[in-house]
């Protein structure tokens, strides 16, 4: 039976020759589908789907009344069974297409390699070749490399919405796809892989989509650790190998060596800051978790590297060292007697197993304990390794060395025994009833708000520097602050046991005065991570998070005022003198508006690194962003390089969060090239760092301060000061029901409240990208630039605001990051979304100023950069959006009107799940909306 629907979806025909494999891929997938469809559910719903794509796209491109008016007639008539099945289709159907997207990506990167193109920008290739071609030499080098620190930090997100059997899925058709890529099938292999393609596709529609239970924190942590698996365990050495190789060729013997800088982090399991599911004992199944996985990847690497190591003692002249380790191997066959190297992986895969037997984890072979010692800690087991890798090099068998055995080494060298360094934070408020029942209990009743803040100081730093604890074993304390101890004391049980690495940063969410960072410093105190005396140490990294525009516009004034108490900076010299700072992009932009967000945290680092510099105190900045745009997301190669000059300086941490984290992460080639832009950036902006605007800064900066500030007031103006915005925000948004379905572990807003200003900012800007208004993106920059040349009497306003495109990175990657936010946008759609307000007065008013927004946000977004057409610079993204639009658009459609019979008290399983689907096909579909 033909298909006429999903195959022949409208792709830009025109499009170069180049593309023709996506448009092929795209088919293909769009044929088995609707095939699919058919077979299971029938001719009536596969016609029913296509019907609704056609009038969705006719209403789309058209903004067509009528089309708009049959999309209604039609939604409204569905029954909730036949909604399930049309929810699923456009949902699956927009996960084939990113799959196709990803598939593509990687065969034109690898085209331009095999056609010898240059190296593309954010490529560790040509940003050492930049660095080399400046000049910088060796010893530069080696200094870099000693001390820099990259590390993308997973963190849980509170709108989760991925399950690991649908990844999974994904991944074998991925894998399938590049199969009929890169291999010249034969017409039977080619028929089998479009069975398997078929096999798997079915699975997916067969699959449920949804949990059946709330996302556990536990499924979060396991969901995370998948990730190591599909890529980082293998990617990160690779990554390495490729830096080493590249400066070996270049530099020969004069390479400099390469430390490990580049980490993965993460926060699941020790992030509770509004997650009360987040306790010690599942911190500790984090840990535990992820030391096994490390453990159980290094005995199958060593097992399937020891047995390709069959030479031979008498063709080879091993070192005394090798000769050593391999003779405090176990018994071995006598076939193996006279092979050095496989005895001396024999032993230690026998210590391995031991020493995970020891952490606590399943061994399955028991036999490979028996009589071995457990290493003390990684470095001897990567000190083992170098004993091979010596060994191998004194006798000429450099290829073997530079092997997977040299992967090994790096990876044992990076992930450890813990794989990966777990963060904890918590609220600044929580410390602080936490220390102030500790001192009434200590002071007989005594109420410590209240002292003055200085008094407050005062006490605080006598205690931290008191060996004498503050905490009693004969008193009662309150439940939660016998928690909060409870997760600092295992903090401390796990240092013993997996080693100080496997927790080394806890991070005070809305840090607002130095008393914060001490009230933590005393809580580690109490609980041996931190010793006190003359020369104290502390066991762990405080980390400050400056959030709102106010703490931003503090933070350096903060610092400032602790860097001046002299025995805090004897505890920052037990950390190295390094002082790590988070800013929060997320709910800056929640409290005053995507511009004013980005540049209030452009000045704080400007700021930051002048307090640093004068207390003589490294800096180490730790971006707090999300996958949207709204919440500091944005391509990071960019990112990184619009950072104010000397920012950066060798060291950035950055979080990942959500659905981002497996559009970057879950394909190990997308993965590598992901982890190499942070890379890259941060060697560039490093090495290579200028200052590209110079003597014009003062001018630049005084314009964008008046952008900032106008945006500030149009922003606030619209969500905090228009009356009736917070009804119209529940109502024309899907955040009730995001709150009330199994979306995420944590709870959508910090404490019981409706207030937007108690609600976290992943769902609010999660749920503005849902109803496709996105105003956390854009809102605020088009009344901003009109104030601004209104305000302008030199009559050059808009000539300086196009300078500053031109030259400023900053400025380039604002109006970029907005570009991309504004294409994602739908009018059309959000409107249909404002008709849920019951109240038509402030629907029309608050709709209505959105709309005349984003047309004044538009029309100056190209006044200033001289496009005429949204991604114009950014045909590979436009193309993506064109293709994914049609599949995306009807899950819209069909969530305003789910919507609105889960609100008029049609409450069914049928329709809470259906909607639970159109947030899950929204999502996948846009790919970074929370």
């Amino acid at each position: 039976m033909h298909i006429v629907g999903f195959e022949n979806h409208p792709l830009n025909e025109s499009t170069d020759d180049k593309d023709l494999p996506l448009r092929e891929d795209i088919r293909l997938l769009g044929r088995i589908l609707g095939e699919i469809l058919r077979e299971q559910e029938g001719d009536a719903s596969f016609d029913l789907v296509e019907k609704i794509r056609q009038t969705a796209i006719r209403f789309h491109r058209e903004q067509d009344p009528q089309a708009r008016q049959e999309l209604d007639q039609i939604l409204t008539k569905l029954s909730n069974r036949a909604t399930v099945v049309v929810v699923r289709a456009f949902s699956y159907f927009s996960q084939l297409s990113n799959i196709a997207e990803d598939v593509h990506h990687n065969r034109r990167r690898r085209a331009h390699l095999c056609a010898g193109s240059p190296p593309q920008a954010g490529s560790v290739t040509l940003a050492l070749e930049r660095v080399l071609e400046s000049g910088i030499d060796s010893v530069s080098l080696a200094k870099f490399f000693s001390k820099a620190v990259v590390s993308p930090v997973l963190t849980a997100h509170p709108t989760e919405v991925q399950r690991r059997s649908i990844l999974d899925c994904q991944l074998t058709i991925e894998r399938l796809l590049k199969e009929r890529a890169l291999t010249q099938l034969t017409p039977n292999e080619m028929r089998q892989n479009e069975e398997n393609l078929r096999t798997m596709i079915q699975i997916l529609w067969l699959t449920r989509m949804l949990r059946s239970v709330r996302l556990s924190v536990h499924d979060e942590i396991d969901n995370g650790l998948a990730y190591y698996s599909y890529t980082f365990l293998s990617q990160v050495p690779y990554i390495y190998a490729k830096i080493e190789n590249l400066l070996e060729r270049h530099m020969g013997d004069k390479a400099p060596r390469v430390n490990s800088f580049l980490r993965i982090g993460s926060w699941i399991g020790g992030d509770r800051d509004g997650n009360p599911f987040v306790t010690h004992q599942v911190m500790l199944y984090a840990i535990e978790q992820q030391s096994a996985l490390a453990l159980d990847y290094y005995l199958e690497e060593v097992e399937r590297i020891g047995h390709t190591m069959s030479l031979a003692e008498r063709l080879i002249n091993i070192t005394d060292e090798l000769e050593e380790l391999a003779a405090a191997c176990p018994e071995v066959p006598a076939c193996r007697i006279d092979e050095p190297y496989r005895r001396a992986f024999i032993g230690i895969s026998a210590r391995l197993a031991a020493t995970s037997q020891q952490l606590g984890h399943t061994v399955w072979r028991k036999e490979l304990v028996d009589g071995a010692a457990p290493y003390a800690d990684c470095a001897e087991f990567v000190h083992d390794l170098d004993t091979i890798i010596k060994s191998l090099k004194y006798h000429q068998a450099n290829w073997i060395a530079r092997g997977a055995l040299r992967n090994l080494r790096r990876a044992a060298d990076v992930f450890g025994f813990h794989l990966a360094p777990l963060d904890m934070r918590q609220h600044s408020k929580v410390h602080e009833q936490v220390v102030a029942e500790l001192y009434e209990q200590a002071t007989h009743g005594e109420d410590y708000f209240a002292m003055s803040e200085d008094e407050r100081v005062s006490w605080l730093l006598d205690e931290i520097s008191s060996p004498r604890p503050l905490l009693s074993p004969y008193l009662e304390y309150s439940e939660s602050t016998q928690n909060e101890l409870r997760i600092l004391q295992m903090a401390a049980e796990i240092h013993q046991r997996f080693g100080h690495a496997a927790i080394p940063n806890y991070i005070i969410s809305m840090t607002t005065h130095i008393i914060n960072v001490l009230e933590v410093a005393l809580l580690l105190k109490e609980v041996g991570l931190l010793q006190a005396g003359e020369n104290p140490h502390m066991g762990l990294n405080i980390i400050p998070l400056f959030e709102t525009i106010a703490d931003l516009r503090s933070c350096s004034n903060i610092m400032d005022q602790l860097f001046s108490l002299p025995y805090y900076k004897k505890l920052l010299f037990s950390r190295g003198n390094v002082q790590e700072v988070m800013l929060g992009y997320s709910d800056s932009n929640k409290d005053g508006g995507f511009i004013t967000s980005n540049w209030e945290i452009y000045k704080a680092e400007i700021e930051l690194a002048k307090v640093f510099a004068r207390h003589q105190i490294e800096l180490r900045l730790f971006h707090g962003r999300g996958g949207t745009v709204g919440r500091g997301g944005g391509p990071s190669y960019q990112g990184i390089m619009a950072q104010p000059p000397g920012s950066v300086n060798g060291q950035i941490r950055v979080t990942e969060q959500g659905e981002v984290i497996s559009s970057k992460y879950a394909e190990p080639e997308i993965g590598r090239r992901n982890l190499e832009t942070l890379v890259a950036a941060t060697i560039e902006s490093t090495l290579l760092g200028n200052d590209p605007i110079g003597e014009n800064a003062e001018r630049y900066y005084q314009a964008m301060e008046s952008l900032a500030a106008h945006s500030f007031k149009a922003y606030r103006s619209l969500v905090f000061e228009t009356p009736g915005f917070k009804q119209y925000f529940q109502e024309s948004t899907p955040i009730r029901e995001i709150s009330g379905l199994h979306v995420g572990s944590r709870p959508s807003s910090r404490k019981a409240s409706d207030e937007i200003e108690d609600l976290r900012a992943i769902p609010w800007v999660f749920s503005w990208g849902l109803n496709r208004a996105m105003i956390p993106g854009w809102y605020g920059f088009g009344e901003a630039v009109e104030a601004f040349l209104q305000e302008d009497k030199t009559g050059n306003g808009l000539a300086l605001l196009q300078e500053m495109y031109q030259t400023w990175p900053f400025m380039q990657t604002l109006l970029s990051n907005m570009d991309m936010v504004l294409a994602k946008t739908d009018m059309g759609i959000a409107s249909r979304y404002s008709e849920l307000v019951s109240d038509p007065a402030l629907r029309d008013h608050v709709f209505g100023r959105i709309r005349q927004e984003w047309d004044r946000s538009i029309k100056w977004l190209f006044a200033i950069t001289g496009n005429t057409e949204l991604l114009q610079d950014n045909p590979t993204l436009a193309r993506s959006i064109d293709n994914r639009t049609p599949y995306i658009d009807p899950l819209n459609h069909l969530q305003v009107e789910l919507l609105r019979r889960y609100r008029s008290g049609e409450d069914s399983d049928e329709v809470k799940r259906s909607i639970h689907l159109t947030i899950n096909g929204v999502t996948s579909g846009l790919r970074n909306s929370g």
